[in-house]
């Protein structure tokens, strides 16, 4: 894991995978990767826009990454979906696992319809940005020749090869007591350490789904998994939430700010929701490896669960009042930012050299793009 985050430190690294294999004329990945020309960015030659000219380039490359992300996320919501959701013709896939969906049920009884929506909703998300982009003439996303991953295969299962890996995660789940500070912000304070609900899931790699039969005992066992995707799914969803609002800043085309605008709030959502469900989750120790889950009723507002509005924090200047805001919304390399939190978290652990080239060329264009400069 040391390795693949170090790889993304280095931006001599970021384009030599692409460009030696469409130089050698040979078939490559990147080509399948892209809808239309078969590259993960657009040269200086095509000038200010897309090649399509109707689309500046900055904007085509935050739009670019952001479909990535959402491929990816709907990538592992469906195997959520699958083993602990509502499969239908919306979501298809998975025949649901009665033991798992009892656990994450102790969460919430509706926790299946809303893994199910949230699922729905990640899906029309990366196929209405692939879409705006073709119609741009723009080049689109597809991360297909990287649906190479083990999944799980416990009852319910579809047994399909995967994008993201769900049962090896590492959880910072500082976002809780983030939001709950009324007196710093990552924005002001970069430096500063927020303390971990969960802080055994920021220590080690477990499960958020049943990895095969054997994880549905004993009974903790199954509930502490299911507890880690309740900690999994919110931690998920404020990166969106702060995602969307950065990139915001970097775009050009009014039409590329009302897309963004537009889907972000859906993402934070997401996370209201979440974050409301993890609160649920009962605490005990699991008997497997020893990952304890507190209890999260102290009536501290560092942890109380019942906080779930964000509290008024400073904002852009300590000089102005507090105000209740998305936080962290610094734009400066949110985009790689966004790589190397998914990478921390065990997301991608099996995921080859290529995977890690594509990801990290499109965040540094979408970090690159600037407002006006095409």
């Amino acid at each position: 894991m040391r390795g693949l985050l170090n790889r993304l430190k280095h931006p001599t690294n970021r384009r030599s995978f692409l460009k030696k294999s469409m130089a050698a004329g040979t078939a490559t990945v990147a080509g399948a990767l892209l809808g239309s020309g078969g590259r993960a960015f657009a040269d200086d030659e095509h000038g200010p826009e897309e090649k399509g000219g109707r689309l500046p380039r900055g904007d085509a490359a935050i739009l670019r990454f952001a479909a990535a992300a959402e491929i990816l996320e709907s990538d592992f919501w469906v195997q959520y979906n699958e083993l602990g959701g509502i499969p239908d013709s919306e979501v298809p896939g998975g025949s649901g696992n009665p033991v798992y969906t009892a656990a994450l049920e102790v969460l919430d009884e509706d926790f299946p319809q809303y893994i199910h929506d949230n699922t729905d909703d990640e899906i029309t998300h990366f196929t209405f940005l692939n879409a705006y982009l073709a119609s741009k003439g723009a080049d689109t996303v597809n991360l297909e020749p990287f649906r190479t991953l083990p999944g799980s295969t416990a009852t319910g299962s579809s047994g399909q090869p995967r994008l993201t890996n769900l049962m090896q995660l590492t959880l910072d789940t500082s976002w809780w007591t983030r939001y709950r500070s009324s007196t710093n912000n990552p924005d002001l304070d970069p430096t500063f350490v927020f303390p971990q609900a969960v802080p055994g899931l920021s220590t080690g790699q477990f499960p958020a789904i049943p990895r095969t039969d054997a994880d549905l005992g004993p009974p903790d066992h199954i509930q502490a998994i299911a507890n880690t995707a309740g900690f999994h799914m919110p931690t998920i969803e404020q990166g969106g939430s702060s995602l969307y609002p950065a990139m915001a800043q970097r775009a050009t085309s009014v039409e590329v700010l009302r897309i963004l605008i537009s889907i972000g709030p859906t993402e934070t959502m997401h996370f209201q929701t979440w974050q409301d469900k993890a609160g649920n989750a009962p605490p005990l120790t699991d008997p497997t490896n020893g990952l304890v889950f507190p209890d999260l009723s102290a009536p501290s507002e560092e942890f109380n669960k019942s906080l779930i509005m964000p509290e008024p924090c400073p904002f852009l200047s300590r000089m102005l009042p507090v105000c209740s805001v998305i936080r962290p919304t610094e734009t400066k390399g949110v985009a790689m930012g966004a790589v190397k939190f998914w990478t921390a978290m065990g997301l991608f652990i099996g995921q080859s050299p290529a995977f890690f080239e594509l990801l990290s060329d499109l965040a540094a264009d979408a970090d690159r793009a600037r407002r006006g400069a095409g």
